[in-house]
């Protein structure tokens, strides 16, 4: 079992039982498995992401579980099947899954019970979808017993309909004598298992929302301003925030470095502080189950002052990924907090073009720019100078503890 993700214990192992499929979802290989990717593209869809781009972003993620791609398949289709993809494409599926040695398939969407239960009897692997996928990385990097806690809730509330469908050809025997059989009391005996470990997981995380919540009005009592950084998974998030608190929040290249939220005090150009929180990142198609299980640590930015939203400037897809950011945070009626857009990387860009109009991204027009590098700690002075002006504009009463918290 991967670090960050508590192991499902639903007893004794059986054929098809919720501790097989608790493996499916969490690879325990030690050595990397060969993955193949899978993406569809439909044809009356969203084309904000084309299919390069979310396989590439796929390939990403499977990298960042711990795997290698050894191979990616694509189709453009008017709809999904029964099997996701076509009857010819899940053919050459087969074939490759046979050539490369795969060990597991993984789609870019997230999968039904039944799609995913077809897949596994045609392909005869493991079979994982993003969000099991998201949920993987995920794992890897909780730390706190909160971001633990949250990974698992988000495992089981994953497993729970998959767990009932892998029994789905059980229930169909019909009624009368005979047809309660030990396979299906086995299921009733999973899903009671895992829904009391929901119910004991969402009791723990209400325990840490109250506590956090109290935090939260001790924080309001002293009047101090509250900033949270938000931004797409990698960012520069975590660097940015070390650079402005001095801390040392771990800051990788990597998706989801940061998964549990910190806060730290940022002494303002005043001499005046505030309390500054870095949080997770967020991610196309990321899972309503996976925002709801998260919604917890997600309510620091409910309680913020201002949202940073930060933005890598030297991605290619920097828009789209700005445009995701901004639906996430509509979704958590955020919209209507000030808001800074803080165009990060600006060192790894060439210096004549840093006057570049980034006036096309989502909610420029409406939203202050400013360019800094995390990194390099340019033009911080900036960015803090705006969070400030932001404050006295929207913060009231702007009245600040020193730095020894009076």
């Amino acid at each position: 079992m991967k670090r960050g993700a508590k192991d499902w214990n639903l007893g004794k192992s059986h054929p098809h039982s919720g501790a097989d499929i608790a493996k499916k979802t969490v690879s325990t290989g030690l050595e990397p498995e060969k993955a193949l990717v899978v993406a569809v593209e439909l044809r009356s869809g969203d084309r904000l992401w084309n299919l390069k781009d979310t396989l590439n972003e796929l390939s990403y993620l499977t990298n960042a579980a711990g795997a290698t791609v050894v191979g990616e398949v694509t189709q453009r289709a008017d709809r999904f099947t029964s099997t996701y993809v076509g009857k010819g494409k899940l053919e050459e599926l087969q074939e490759q899954a046979k050539e490369k040695r795969a060990d597991v398939v993984i789609f870019d969407d997230e999968l039904t019970p039944t799609q995913q239960r077809n897949l596994e009897s045609a392909l005869q692997i493991k079979v994982i979808d993003r969000t099991a996928l998201i949920l993987d990385v995920f794992g890897r990097h909780a730390r706190t017993h909160e971001g633990q806690l949250q990974v698992e809730l988000a495992q089981h509330q994953y497993l729970l309909p998959r767990l009932v469908g892998q029994w789905s050809h059980l229930e169909r025997l019909g009624g009368g004598i005979g047809t309660r059989g030990p396979g299906e009391t086995q299921l009733e005996t999973d899903r009671r298992i895992i829904r009391r470990h929901i119910q004991k997981i969402q009791t723990e995380l209400d325990k840490v929302k109250q506590r956090r919540s109290q935090s939260m009005e001790r924080r309001k009592k002293a009047s101090v301003p509250m900033a949270s950084l938000v931004g797409y998974t990698n960012a520069g998030k975590s660097t940015l925030f070390n650079a402005l608190s001095d801390a040392k929040v771990e800051a990788e290249d990597q998706l989801f470095s940061t998964l549990d939220p910190v806060t730290r005090r940022v002494r303002l150009p005043s001499g005046q502080e505030m309390l500054l929180t870095d949080t997770v990142g967020f991610i196309q198609k990321l899972s309503p189950t996976v925002v709801a299980a998260f919604r917890a640590t997600l309510e620091e930015l409910t309680q913020s002052d201002i949202l940073l939203h930060v933005i890598d400037v030297t991605h290619p897809k920097v828009a789209e990924q700005t445009e995701v950011v901004e639906d996430t945070l509509s979704d958590l009626n955020l919209l209507d907090k000030p808001r800074i857009l803080v165009l990060n990387k600006m060192d790894l860009i060439e210096e004549d073009t840093r006057e570049t109009d980034f006036s096309l991204l989502p909610a420029s027009k409406t939203l202050d720019q400013v360019m800094v590098s995390g990194a390099k700690r340019w033009n911080l002075d900036s960015l803090l100078q705006q969070i400030e002006s932001e404050l006295v504009s929207n913060y009231q009463p702007l009245s600040f503890t020193d730095s020894n918290g009076s």
